[in-house]
């Protein structure tokens, strides 16, 4: 039976549940505030063998073992999706953002937002390009529009609950 880890961004905490088949569809409700439909994490799993020795600073701004999967992983999906249908673009985003946990600045995730809608992506860039020029696309999730301040990291819950 798998278990899957849900984030809730109110509680600031990362839940386990245990379903009882295989559902990468269904998203929970927050155990603690009744939140509805927790964002779905990329859950960590055990390694055997000898530990890689990390060369790179380990202050990055993101995990970059989650970046480096997200990035190998969409590859394929983006070879495949359709150049005339934007929300296949935005859905792409999307998925990386939420396989990273970086989230959008605000001028793009109103940009994703209106190719969401079916709006034409030339027509978006054409009206939001000098917006979206002068701010990061990513921020660390916690920050407002690239802010600097960051959010205390999320608490885990120790409890496994039932999906």
């Amino acid at each position: 039976m798998p278990i899957y880890e849900f984030y809730c961004s109110r509680c600031n905490t990362l839940y386990s549940f245990l379903s009882k088949s295989v559902n990468t569809t269904k998203r929970p409700s927050c155990p603690r505030c009744k939140k509805p439909k927790l964002e779905r994490q990329v859950s960590a799993f055990a390694l055997t063998g000898g530990a890689k020795e990390d060369d790179g600073p380990d202050d990055l701004p993101f995990d970059e073992s989650k970046m480096e999967r997200a990035i190998t992983e969409l590859a394929g999906d983006a070879e495949n999706i359709s150049e005339d249908d934007p929300r296949q673009a935005a859905r792409l985003m999307r998925k990386f953002s939420q396989m990273t946990g970086m989230e959008f600045g605000e001028g793009m995730e109103e940009a994703i937002g209106r190719m969401e809608s079916g709006e034409d992506p030339e027509k978006i860039e054409a009206e939001m390009g000098d917006i979206m020029e002068n701010e990061d696309p990513f921020v660390l999730p916690g920050t407002k529009g690239g802010g600097k301040t960051r959010r205390e990291p999320p608490r885990r819950d120790g409890a496994l609950y039932e999906m």
